[in-house]
């Protein structure tokens, strides 16, 4: 082992780290030990399997170098234990009769890397570096997920909430893929939080990605990672290790990347781009859409393998509108955790604005409602109720017409209020398409809604930008 040989500073840890070196050779124990103490680690030290076990039982261990050959037990089998009773463990392989053959049992079994004795010091130090920037996320994202715990909660006694959290308690049990399906806003990344936090991978990271706007090369860095001669780059299948990984807006991904998630799924490992090592997938993958997946594979733009691939089990997600008496409940929740992120006292629901709220029918979902009441808790600061009137200009004139027929076209309206409301809806839609010549962003942002959101409103009254001169 070249200890003496020059190096840069690796800068590891960032955080003390235990690393155990298993090796039956007292002067690699030593050299190894000394070396990496330099280093900033906590070391431990064992000369066979059994002695390691012994020690494992004691202290946590982040990091684990495990020989191979002993003359009294096998290194290979020491992985497995370590992997199955001490997962949270990083077990780097080391020996000096190393084979592909054997590496690549090791790496399948869980093995992060192998590396073949002599070991030369600066190599070790580069693969430690890497193995302490992913403890270090995710450990962060384990306080991520404690601190966004309480938003990651299911507020409602409604029939369809309460058949979703049964649903929720099956999936999680199990370990197979999951699709999540829902409109915008309706909280298929808080159903995939739910998933993990009750699963037996919550001790694990939770890692997301979004696939929109995402190049087939980009996608394959974010998603499986990359090497080369400047160093790695941890990707997210990676990343989560033994836990959960979220690919929200599933359909985004074009045909090749869909080829090869689906290789991925199926052969469970993959190797980062530039890599020639094979890494296993221990990951459980949950994905998601608001789309039509059936749709989407008639229409050729989702594979159907890949398709009945992650529709081993399926959620679907009821939107708000049709939860009833959980939109109160929900409000309540929000200018409660809202107000004590602005520092205020969470101001009462006036009966007005409570009747407003479960008669609107919310087509941005729970994250409209939540939206709408932090920009209510700012602009009605050091109110201690709010009302209808405190509700923005455009719900405002909808209220108004649909209740009291107050505005052309629709005085002295009849019909059911979703009539009534349907017809003022229709006719702002027009005149702010028309205030900015058919721009369907502009309109859409004037709005306070989404684009998308604004393109389906306009196919349900039959409207176009056709006939204006702005963006479609």
């Amino acid at each position: 082992m070249s200890l003496n040989s020059p190096r840069s500073p690796c800068e590891i840890p960032s955080v003390a780290r235990t690393i155990i070196i298993v090796d039956d050779e007292a002067d690699i124990q030593s050299s190894l030990a000394f070396a990496l103490k330099d280093e900033g680690f906590d070391v431990l030290t064992a000369g066979s399997p059994a002695e390691a076990q012994a020690l494992l039982g004691t202290k946590p261990v982040d990091i684990a170098l495990f020989d191979v050959w002993f003359p009294d037990g096998d290194g290979i089998e020491l992985l497995q234990v370590t992997r199955e009773s001490y997962p949270d463990a990083v077990v780097v392989m080391m020996s000096g009769h190393g084979n592909i053959e054997l590496a690549l049992k090791a790496i399948r079994m869980g093995a992060y890397d192998f590396l073949e004795k002599p070991l030369e010091l600066e190599k070790l130090l580069v693969i430690l570096k890497n193995v302490t920037e992913a403890l270090d996320l995710r450990d962060e994202n384990r306080r991520l997920s404690e601190k966004l715990l309480g938003r990651t909660e299911l507020i409602g006694e409604s029939p369809v909430l309460k058949a979703l959290q049964s649903d929720i308690e099956k999936a999680a049990a199990s370990s197979a893929h999951v699709l999540i399906l829902g409109e915008n806003g309706s909280g298929k990344e808080l159903v995939a939080r739910l998933l993990h936090q009750s699963s037996p991978r919550a001790r694990f990271p939770f890692v997301t990605l979004t696939c929109a706007n995402l190049s087939d090369a980009t996608l394959d860095t974010e998603l499986f990672g990359s090497e080369d001669g400047g160093g790695r780059h941890i990707g997210r299948l990676e990343q989560a290790g033994e836990g959960t990984v979220f690919l929200d807006e599933i359909l985004e991904l074009g045909l090749t990347a869909q080829a090869k998630l689906l290789r991925v799924l199926e052969d469970r490992s993959f190797r980062r781009v530039g890599g020639s090592q094979t890494i296993r997938l221990g990951a459980r993958v949950l994905a998601a859409s608001n789309r039509d997946l059936a749709d989407a594979v008639k229409e050729g733009r989702l594979r159907e393998d890949l398709y009945f691939r992650l529709k081993v089990l399926s959620i679907s997600l009821p939107p708000l509108r049709e939860r009833g008496p959980d939109v109160a409940m929900l409000a309540k929740h929000f200018l409660a955790s809202l107000s004590k992120e602005y520092g205020r006292s969470p101001p009462a629901i006036g009966e007005d604005l409570e009747q407003w709220l479960s008669t609107y029918d919310w087509p941005g979902n729970v994250r409209e409602l939540r939206n709408l009441l932090e920009r209510m808790i700012i602009m009605g600061a050091g109110r201690e109720r709010l009302s209808v009137s405190d509700l923005p200009e455009e719900l405002q004139l909808m209220r108004l017409s649909s209740v009291a027929g107050g505005l052309d076209p629709v005085r002295d309206p009849a019909g059911p209020l979703r009539e009534i409301r349907a017809q003022f809806e229709k006719m702002i839609l027009e005149q702010r398409l028309d205030r900015f010549q058919g721009n369907v962003t502009r309109a859409a942002e004037s709005l306070g809604i989404e684009r998308a959101h604004l393109h389906r409103k306009m196919k349900q009254y039959g409207l176009s930008s056709g006939n204006r001169t702005g963006e479609a």
